[in-house]
C-alpha cells in the first residue's frame, strides 16, 4: 500500500495521530491540574490541622510567660532545617516568652500585616523562605489564650518545596505512562486503520491486473461498504468490452464492404494502361491505404479508453527485421536487443504497423546501414530506428508528418507513411520525433506507453 501525502491511509493515520496527541495533552494538562489543586489542598488542610494541634498546647502562665510542650507528632518539627516548623509569639502587652519547634533554629521573617491581611477567621496565609532557601507555605493565626484577652501569634510553616517535588514527581511519572500509552495506542490505531483500509489495496491491485490485461474483471469477495463499487466497475468494464466488439464488428464490415469497390478501381485502371489507368490505380492505391488507415485509428479509439492492452514487442520486432533483412540483402540491418521483455500497452497491430513503416522508410533510404533500438525509459517503450541515408533537414520535420507529402520525388511511395506512423503514435498518447542520426541520415524515435 502507498503511503504517501495523497494517500488516504496517510490521511486517516495522521490526523487519527494528531486527535489522539492533542487528547492525551489535554488529558494529561487536566490531570496535573486536579492532581496539583489536590495536593495543595491536603498540604494546607495538615498545616490547619497542626495549627489548631498547636493552639490546644499552648497557656499563659500566672507570670504571662508563653507556656506549653507541644507535640504535634511530626518528627520533621523535631529536625533543625526540614523545612516544617512552628512558633508562637507574643502580639499583646503583658505576653512574654517565644515558644519554637526544635527544627526552627532561627527566626522566618513575616511580611507586615498591611502587605498580607488576616481575612475573617483571623488568618493569613504566605509565602516565605525558610531557613536553609527552601519555600515554604506559613499559616498564621491570632489567638486569646485568657481571659484577660492576651493574644498570641501561632505560625505553622510547611516546605513548600516538597510539595512542588512531589508534583513534579506525580507529572513525570503521569507524562510517562501517558506518553508510553499514547506510542501504543497510535501503534495501535495505525495498524487497525491499514488492516481496515486493506480492502481498498485489493481493489487497486485488481484493477491494476485489468488495466494489464492479466484479468478480464474484478475478482474477489469485497466488504459490503467497497463491493457496489467493485460491481459498478465490473459492470463499466464489461460495458467498454462490448462497445470494442461492436466497433471492431462494424470496422470489419466496413473493410469488407469497401474491399470489393476499391479492388474493381484498381484492377479496372490496371486494364485500362496509359495516363489515365495509372491515374486510377493510383488514387485506388491511395483510397485503399486511406481507408486502412482511418479504419485502423477507429478502432484504436475504441479501445483506447476501455480495456488496455499488453503486447511483448521483441518477438514481434525480431520478425519484422527478419523479414526486411531479405527484402534487401544490401543493406546491413542491425538490431540492438533489450535484456528482457519490453511491453507495450497497445495492440500488436498497432506497434507492427508503426515499426513496419519505420523499417520500410529507413530500408528504402538507407545507402548501407540501418539500426533498429528497442528499450525502455521511465517506464515507456523507447523504439529508434535510425539509417545513413540522406535524412531530413531539421526545418523540414514537421512538413515531412503532413499527410501525403513527400520531400523527394525521386523515390516510390504516396507519402503516407511517416503520417500514418505519427497519427498511431499520437492516439496512443506517445511521442514521435525525426532527428539526425549518429550514422548520418534520419533517426525516428518513437515513445509509446508501457504498462506501468
Amino acid at each position: 500500500m502507498k503511503f504517501g501525502l495523497r494517500s488516504l491511509s496517510f490521511r486517516v493515520v495522521t490526523f487519527s495521530t494528531l486527535w489522539a496527541v492533542a487528547a492525551l495533552v489535554v488529558i494529561a494538562t487536566l490531570i496535573s491540574a486536579l492532581y496539583r489543586d489536590a495536593a495543595e489542598r491536603g498540604f494546607h488542610d495538615l498545616l490547619t490541622a497542626h495549627l489548631y494541634s498547636l493552639v490546644t498546647t499552648v497557656g499563659i502562665s500566672p507570670d504571662g510567660a508563653l507556656d506549653g510542650a507541644p507535640d504535634l507528632y511530626d518528627l520533621k518539627f523535631a529536625q533543625p532545617g526540614s523545612g516544617w516548623y512552628w512558633a508562637v509569639e507574643p502580639v499583646s502587652a503583658g505576653v512574654t516568652g517565644v515558644i519554637r519547634s526544635p527544627s526552627m533554629t532561627g527566626g522566618i521573617a513575616a511580611p507586615s500585616v498591611a502587605e498580607v491581611p488576616f481575612d475573617s477567621q483571623f488568618q493569613r496565609l504566605y509565602q516565605a523562605q525558610g531557613l536553609r532557601g527552601e519555600q515554604v507555605d506559613v499559616l498564621e493565626n491570632d489567638f486569646i489564650l485568657d481571659a484577660n484577652n492576651r493574644i498570641a501569634r501561632f505560625r505553622v510553616m510547611g516546605n513548600r518545596s516538597e510539595l512542588e517535588f512531589q508534583i513534579s514527581d506525580f507529572e513525570t511519572q503521569l507524562y510517562s505512562y501517558l506518553s508510553v500509552f499514547g506510542v501504543s495506542m497510535i501503534a495501535v490505531n495505525a495498524l487497525v486503520i491499514l488492516f481496515g483500509l486493506r480492502p481498498l489495496d485489493k481493489v487497486r491491485t485488481a484493477l491494476s491486473q485489468v488495466r494489464e490485461g492479466t484479468a478480464s474483471r474484478l475478482d474477489g469477495k469485497f466488504p459490503s461498504e467497497i463491493e457496489p463499487l467493485a460491481n459498478e466497475t465490473n459492470a463499466l468494464i464489461e460495458n467498454n468490452r462490448r462497445i470494442v466488439e461492436r466497433s471492431r464488428t462494424q470496422v470489419g464490415n466496413l473493410a469488407h464492404s469497401l474491399k470489393t469497390p476499391v479492388a474493381v478501381l484498381l484492377n479496372e485502371g490496371r486494364a485500362m494502361g496509359g495516363a489515365k489507368g495509372a491515374l486510377i490505380v493510383e488514387q485506388a492505391s491511395a483510397m485503399q491505404q486511406q481507408v486502412e488507415h482511418y479504419l485502423q485509428r477507429a478502432r484504436i479509439a475504441a479501445q483506447r479508453d476501455s480495456v488496455v492492452y499488453r503486447t511483448p514487442t521483441r518477438e514481434a520486432l525480431q520478425r519484422l527485421v527478419r523479414v526486411f533483412r531479405k527484402v534487401d540483402a544490401t543493406i546491413e540491418l542491425a538490431f540492438d536487443e533489450p535484456g528482457r521483455e519490453v511491453i507495450f500497452a497497445g495492440e500488436r497491430e498497432d506497434f507492427e504497423e508503426i515499426t513496419g513503416n519505420l523499417l520500410e522508410n529507413a530500408m528504402k533510404w538507407a545507402r548501407s546501414r540501418a539500426r533498429v533500438s528497442l528499450g525502455e525509459k521511465a517506464g515507456a517503450v523507447l523504439l529508434t530506428i535510425e539509417d545513413d541515408g540522406p535524412g531530413i533537414p531539421e526545418d523540414k520535420a514537421r512538413e515531412a508528418l503532413r499527410r501525403g507529402r513527400r520531400l523527394d520525388e525521386s523515390k516510390p511511395g504516396t507519402g503516407l507513411g511517416l503520417s500514418i506512423v505519427n497519427d498511431l503514435v499520437r492516439e496512443y498518447g506517445g511521442e514521435l520525433r525525426l532527428l539526425r542520426s549518429d550514422l548520418g541520415g534520419l533517426k525516428a524515435e518513437v515513445r509509446l506507453p508501457g504498462p506501468g
